[in-house]
């Protein structure tokens, strides 16, 4: 039978978790950082009373209605999975992850849900402080979002504040210590950085597109500005937040830091592995190539500092898979030397006074648009993979957390994930695309407080006051804002 050459149900579970939630993520990712970008700009447009601001916010508010559409679609695909695929585990960690993620809805969904309108289409119809408020509060409301979001996830690394049941159950006995649990702090900083990261260089790649297309674009020179102030700002940061993280990681998951080293015997002075090819038959990793003694420095900031191996820990409780939590890692470090070089170089630019006029420059940030999300997806990927074979850590196995389902129904879905998600997801970035090459221009004057609102069905009159019309007004239609 064509069934009987599926894998099983648990690996075509965790398949299609991991193919919609790396689909989903390139999106928050991006809307956390841009949320917050588009709340600087308006802030900016009102202390400044530069237009130019004004219209930079009218081109990535476009970018962010959007992203956030096909955020909020994605993410709805990942609540009905728990149910369907991992029923099991929603049913024992409820108690402690079913709060968490009710606090993320009627704190940060409802807040961005209850403003996003009003900062959509509402400038030009309320106040601008009250517009300015609606944006902010939308921008807040991402940043809480991920709050309740990473304190779940970062609780099935290093669970804390519970007790179990008679039944197995996972019930709550302290809700500090459960929302800040001891992973919890760095990694929202960590994952917070990095999202501001991937913001910078989608903006700082869209800002140098058009510099290259035309130089004496005031408002692409001031996005590819902002942009590199952020990469030189930020990327170091996030470095020094990764760092800390790994620390914290190497106390609570040290299989998962021996797994991205690539150690398998314990010693004393460990190098960095800069490249080799992890075999878990043979337990070691071949054609190593490293940096002696610089693997014990960073680990535990001294060169002759003890780093466990994956040997000293049982084979059962080590990551399933190590070759690709080796290789995840070095993709983020990789990928996060590459920002830092470019921020760096752009503060070198903009001393020497050539920021706008290096073509070379300016195509480098060109390729390095998808880079933060590039980051951003195998730091998860890092991260989760990591964690096998537990969905919490030390405490519930993956293989105990799967629904009772046939494969060929998983098989099913996960097939009709695939095309619908290329399917309508590939149109809407084919389509963030089509807002990208359109350069940020002047706009004609935005939405007048004396001029009536066009609604659906009712074409607009002269305000009272306004008994004639100008003919170069005659045709000009409301600016759309989003």
């Amino acid at each position: 039978m064509l069934w009987d050459a599926l894998p099983d149900a648990l690996l075509l579970a965790r398949i299609q978790f991991a193919f919609t939630v790396t689909f989903h993520f390139l999106f928050p990712a991006f809307t956390i950082g841009l949320a917050s970008y588009l709340a600087v700009l308006e802030g900016l447009w009102l202390f400044t009373k530069r237009e130019l601001y004004l219209d930079l916010f009218r081109y990535w508010l476009k970018v962010f209605a959007v992203n956030f559409a096909m955020g909020v679609v994605s993410g709805i695909v990942l609540s009905y999975q728990f149910g369907t695929n991992w029923s099991v585990f929603s049913d024992r960690t409820g108690p402690v992850l079913g709060p968490l993620l009710g606090y993320e809805v009627l704190t940060a969904f409802f807040l961005e849900a209850g403003f996003l309108g009003v900062m959509l289409f509402g400038l030009g119809r309320v106040g601008k402080g009250l517009h300015f408020a609606a944006t902010c509060l939308v921008a807040v409301g991402t940043l809480i979002s991920g709050f309740w979001i990473l304190s779940a996830n970062s609780w099935m690394h290093t669970p804390a504040g519970y007790s179990i049941g008679p039944d197995g159950r996972f019930l709550p006995e302290d809700w500090w210590a459960i929302v800040f649990n001891p992973s919890f702090p760095l990694r929202y900083l960590h994952t917070i950085t990095g999202a501001y990261l991937t913001t910078a260089m989608i903006i700082g790649a869209v800002g140098a597109f058009h510099l290259l297309r035309d130089r004496g674009n005031q408002r692409a020179r001031v996005m590819f500005s902002m942009a590199m102030w952020m990469a030189a700002l930020v990327a170091p940061a996030q470095a020094l937040f990764g760092d800390m993280q790994g620390l914290v990681t190497l106390q609570h998951q040290p299989q998962k830091i021996a797994a991205m080293e690539g150690h398998w015997e314990t010693q004393r002075g460990a190098p960095l592995l800069l490249f080799g090819l992890p075999d878990m038959a043979a337990e070691e990793t071949r054609m190593a190539i490293g940096i002696p003694r610089l693997g014990s420095l960073i680990l535990t900031h001294g060169l002759d500092g003890e780093v466990r191996g994956l040997k000293d820990f049982p084979p059962d409780a080590r990551p399933t898979n190590v070759p690709l939590v080796f290789w995840s890692f070095r993709m983020m470090i990789g990928m996060g030397v590459l920002m830092i070089a470019l921020g760096a170089t752009s503060l070198l630019l903009r001393w020497r006074g050539r920021l706008y006029d290096t073509p070379w420059f300016k195509r480098w940030a060109v390729a390095m648009g998808p880079s933060g999300l590039v980051a951003v997806t195998f730091g998860w990927i890092t991260t989760e993979a990591g964690r096998q074979p537990f969905t919490v850590y030390g405490l519930m196995r993956t293989a105990e957390s799967v629904s009772p389902i046939a494969a060929p129904a998983v098989a099913a879905s996960l097939a009709a994930f695939v095309v619908v998600y290329f399917c309508v997801f590939g149109a809407g970035i084919w389509y963030l695309f089509r807002l990208f090459r359109h350069p940020p221009m002047p706009h004609e004057e935005g939405p007048r407080r004396d001029e009536p609102i066009r609604t659906a069905g009712i074409t607009p009159a002269a305000a009272p006051g306004n008994r004639h019309v100008a003919p170069a007004d005659a045709g000009r239609q409301q600016e759309p804002v989003a």
